[in-house]
């Protein structure tokens, strides 16, 4: 099967660019950057593309050992960048995609540029001195309200992960995306997700990194993003005076800000 057809890859920008490669998060897909990849299109080549489960990927690919763990998504994303022949490549990743980046980075670390993880989280769950923003019963609750009812703690949820209580059709937005994703895959990534431990994987990354933080973000805290900073050597941090998890859909113009001015570094 060829990746395009499996992730639904679109291409377009500056066909002669630095290509610069775009990873949705969880209960997403790649429409989720049509507020800040356009502003890219005059410099780099653009690649957008759904992870499998997603989207308007092939659902007939997903294999659920392969993805019992976030390293089957990076190894999508080392073969995509390898079939479309990129090299040097700006990865831009939202939330467990940033993770997926840095794995990534950690199988092929030459095939790739720059970093940049928006509202990255290396674990979610809290563990003796380190802060992930949740207990371990917070998340068995989380996994066992998704497993139950998955199109109900959608509709709960995105509002929550959005956190733009003034303007609510972002919050629709998420949670549309939310059900267009196949329930049942939607359930094991978010266990893929939520249960990882990505701490150790940070001290590898070699590439230039931003870290993109939204000020109040109910998902990733900004201390998350301060560890992420500080464990990645000579990572570059933005913190966006943005509200929620998506600062992409929530503060695009902050969000392209804060890329330029690293990209430019």
């Amino acid at each position: 099967m060829g990746v395009f057809s499996k992730h639904h890859i679109t291409v377009s920008g500056n066909p002669d660019g630095q290509p610069m490669l775009f990873a949705h998060g969880f209960g997403c897909d790649q429409n989720m950057w049509r507020m800040v990849a356009p502003r890219f299109s005059d410099d780099y080549r653009l690649v957008l593309f759904d992870h499998v489960g997603a989207g308007r990927s092939d659902l007939s690919a997903y294999d659920a050992g392969k993805y019992a763990s976030l390293t089957g998504y990076a190894d999508d994303v080392v073969r995509i960048c390898t079939e479309l022949e990129l090299r040097d490549v700006v990865f831009v990743g939202h939330s467990v995609s940033a993770m997926i980046g840095v794995l990534a980075h950690g199988t092929a670390p030459g095939m790739f540029d720059q970093l940049v993880l928006i509202g990255p989280s290396p674990r979610y769950v809290d563990d003796g001195d380190y802060r992930g923003g949740f207990s371990a019963q917070d998340i068995e609750e989380l996994l066992d309200s998704l497993d139950s009812n998955y199109l109900g703690w959608s509709e709960a949820m995105a509002p929550v992960i959005m956190d733009n209580a003034d303007r609510p059709w972002l919050g629709k937005a998420l949670a549309d995306s939310f059900c267009r994703t196949d329930p049942d895959i939607a359930r094991q990534f978010a266990r893929v997700t939520f249960l990882s431990d990505n701490r150790a994987d940070l001290a590898k990354v070699t590439a230039p990194t931003l870290v993109v933080q939204s000020r109040q973000d109910a998902i990733a805290p900004p201390f998350v993003g301060e560890y992420v900073r500080d464990r990645i050597p000579g990572a570059s941090y933005a913190l966006l005076d943005a509200v929620g998890h998506c600062p992409h859909l929530s503060a695009p113009e902050a969000t392209v800000d804060a890329m330029r001015a690293f990209l430019r570094s």
